[in-house]
């Protein structure tokens, strides 16, 4: 399972002209969910982003989790970070999970997210979504496990 993460002041997904998630300081994480993946997998994914200390202390030194820092999380399924991309110039995507399976451990995460108190928004599974943020810093790491 892959999240890819990046530190925002302002993110929000549009689907069919509506926003259907938006968030002001937080993560914008775009989560790839692969053949192999469990409810374990998706759990310690989750905990990592969360503890993930990116946010600035008092010294602007990244000391702080999202939790620590009073953010909040749009979590977009991003079924393209589990591409095959080594050989040829198209990508493969025979390592992402079947949509029924990504679903149900992307939504495992948004839930997990949602238990240990964080404001956690989505877009809409297996949407066509305009992604729009304000990447703060620019931030940006790519978690797996």
């Amino acid at each position: 399972m892959i999240a890819l993460i990046q530190r925002v002041t302002h993110a929000s997904v549009v689907v069919d002209k509506k926003t259907v998630g938006q968030i002001g300081s937080g993560l914008l994480v775009l989560l790839g969910v692969e053949k192999d993946d469990d409810e374990q997998k998706a759990k310690r994914l989750c905990e990592k982003v969360l503890g993930y200390r990116i946010f600035g202390d008092e010294q602007g030194k990244m000391n702080l989790n999202v939790k620590q820092a009073g953010g909040s999380l749009l979590v977009v399924s991003q079924f393209t970070l589990a591409a095959e991309t080594n050989k040829g110039m198209r990508p493969s995507f025979s390592g992402g999970a079947e949509p029924e399976k990504a679903d149900q451990l992307y939504q495992y995460f948004v839930q997990e997210s949602r238990q240990q108190g964080i404001v956690t928004e989505t877009g809409i599974f297996a949407a066509d979504m305009q992604v729009s943020l304000t990447n703060d810093g620019p931030v940006t790491f790519w978690l797996q496990v």
